[in-house]
């Protein structure tokens, strides 16, 4: 009997279901960021993705396509842009020692 495996690409947007599931990916990233921010902005835009971009793009009150381009690789937002995004997000950012 031949079992024919069927893989599809890993998207880490299907294992981000709860707001605990959110803010833990994106502490570990935050965590993990080699201090060019770059991975941090990309667990932004998972996030963002798994929440929904549109509602998150209305609670910023900005358009998706803009919401799409600061969060993409190309994306360089400015921290005001971060902070809305993750207050639309639910999420809050804190500092530990």
């Amino acid at each position: 009997m031949n079992v024919k495996e069927e893989f599809r690409p890993y998207d880490v947007t299907d294992y981000l279901d709860t707001p605990e599931d959110m803010a833990g990916y994106l502490d570990a990233c935050l965590s993990e960021d080699q201090g060019d921010g770059a991975l941090v902005l990309k667990a932004l835009g998972n996030i963002a993705r798994a929440h929904g971009m549109t509602q998150i793009s209305r609670d910023m009150g900005i358009d998706m396509d803009s919401l799409s381009k600061a969060l993409s690789n190309e994306g360089n937002p400015d921290l005001a842009t971060i902070m809305k995004v993750i207050k639309a997000l639910g999420l809050k950012l804190h500092a530990s020692t």
